[in-house]
């Protein structure tokens, strides 16, 4: 694996693709840093070394090149978290682009505007990438949650590159991923939630061979227990994939992939925080009521599992924890984890949702790591080859 750490920056500019697609409040100030700091290390390295950084990113879903979506609104936050006067230039590509780029001194950074701001970024467009490549000397991709994308910032402009790398971000989230696909050590524990099992078939799929554990949780539950023949109410079934469920139930048996379902559930008469709740066996759900989180004794027993793992992979909550009632069982299944990872176990983190639940939970420093890319993460561990991590690997 190519990485920044094989090159030596003295006197170059670097291209560095990152991701600050960042929210912005009402006043156009970044409220979530979290994506600058990821950076951080890898500009830091280029700095020290004596190099520059030409940085560049998308923000938002632009249409006109709206100036809500300028990159200009996250100069002060990314300055003052580089420790560096961070220069600004209102195009990406063209003769300011370039003018800008050719002034830059070593020690210095310079941020392009919005790359979606031109359609032929996500067009993968081969010209636009060749522009953007002669802004550089080396090319660094630092950009996870875009990695899964064929753009031109992401893939194509790698091939204008005799030097090309994987930042320190990118590289730690392949590390991590890895990790848990080629584990030595076991056993090898996969938590997965969300609302469907459709949603994650490809990635039991594919994760079966690798595992020994099989946590499932949140709603995708209730199409096993119904399929299984329990009596789930009216909590949210994909009818059309009990026979899919079952399926999986027997690859994961003849694997000897052990499968472990909740045995209660929070149920509640209505899909909101203030509805009525109690407790109740996870197969027998009386009508009109619906399960949105794990029981106690569910919590017991993922807990069990969790402290004999190894290796952790957690993708997706166990209820839904954006609402108070209904946060308690994600919330002891992130305890576990972090509890386990203390005493020595490896977890990776991954998935918008459960990285908002370690984050809500104050819990994120305590699991060894949190991925920053979910529909990239996904896609990785359905075995697929992200097109982004291809281009760098391609002599």
């Amino acid at each position: 694996m190519k990485t920044i750490d094989q090159f030596n920056f003295k006197d170059k500019k670097a291209l560095i693709r990152v991701d600050f697609n960042v929210p912005l409040n009402e006043d156009f100030e970044v409220t979530d840093t979290t994506r600058i700091l990821a950076a951080k290390p890898s500009i830091g390295k280029i700095l020290n070394q004596g190099g520059a950084a030409i940085l560049m990113s998308h923000l938002g879903r632009p249409e006109n090149q709206e100036q809500k979506y300028s990159l200009k609104h996250i100069v002060p936050t990314l300055s003052e978290i580089l420790g560096v006067e961070v220069k600004f230039v209102e195009n990406c590509v063209g003769s300011k682009a370039e003018e800008a780029a050719n002034q830059l001194k070593a020690g210095e950074v310079l941020l392009l505007e919005n790359l979606r701001y031109h359609k032929e970024e996500k067009q993968g467009d081969s010209e636009f990438a060749k522009a953007l490549a002669s802004l550089g000397d080396i090319y660094v991709n630092d950009a996870f949650g875009t990695a899964h994308r064929a753009h031109a910032s992401t893939t194509v402009v790698a091939q204008f590159f005799e030097h090309k790398c994987f930042g320190y971000l990118l590289a730690k989230e392949i590390e991590s991923i890895n990790k848990v696909f080629q584990a030595k050590e076991k056993p090898v524990t996969a938590i997965l939630g969300g609302a469907k099992v459709s949603s994650k078939i490809t990635v039991i799929s594919h994760i079966l061979d690798k595992i020994d554990h099989l946590i499932i949780g949140g709603g995708m539950t209730f199409t096993f227990i119904k399929a299984l023949g329990g009596e789930v109410g009216s909590s949210l079934v994909e009818d059309d994939k009990l026979a899919l469920a079952l399926q999986i139930l027997e690859e994961a048996k003849a694997k000897k992939v052990q499968v472990h379902l909740p045995v209660d559930a929070v149920i509640a008469d209505a899909f909101k925080d203030d509805a009525k709740i109690k407790l109740s066996a996870i197969d027998n759900i009386p009508e009109n009521w619906m399960g949105l989180d794990v029981g106690p004794e569910t919590s017991k027993l993922f807990e069990q599992i969790i402290q004999q793992s190894q290796i952790i992979l957690w993708n997706g909550p166990v209820g839904v924890f954006e609402m108070s009632s209904f946060a308690k069982g994600t919330l002891n299944l992130g305890n576990a984890i972090a509890k386990a990872t203390k005493e020595g176990a490896f977890s990776l983190v991954g998935g918008g949702d459960s990285v908002a639940a370690v984050k809500q939970f104050g819990l994120a420093d305590q699991v060894s790591y949190v991925s920053t890319g979910g529909g990239a993460m996904l896609e990785m561990l359905e075995g697929k080859e992200l097109p982004g991590i291809a281009a760098i690997n391609k002599d």
